[in-house]
């Protein structure tokens, strides 16, 4: 029973987690979530028996907004982005977001 309310207590008093993973540089930063990839631009970019594997992803680059889709090889997280561009990112790298 004790067991029950330390594990209860521990929940409430822990920081909430989105879903969303952030790697940041500088004001620069890749949000990665969990929902899938629904950018027709990417998809259209990626092989069809792969596009399932691919999940939604923002970066904002010197200010400007970027859709991407990412899936994880090996240790990083490899992102496709509307214009062709690609990237990797180590997973050591990315973060849980906080959210309110």
């Amino acid at each position: 029973m004790k067991i029950a309310l330390f594990v209860c207590a521990a929940l409430v008093a822990a920081p909430v987690f989105a879903d969303d993973l952030v790697a940041r540089n500088g004001d620069d930063s890749v949000r990665l979530s969990e929902g899938k990839c629904t950018s027709e631009l990417v998809l259209a970019r990626l092989e069809p028996q792969t596009q399932t594997e691919y999940k939604a992803a923002t970066a904002v680059v010197g200010g400007q907004q970027f859709q991407a889709c990412w899936h994880v090889v090996g240790n990083s997280a490899h992102l496709m982005y509307e214009d062709g561009d690609q990237g990797l990112i180590p997973l050591e790298d990315l973060k849980p977001e906080l959210s309110a």
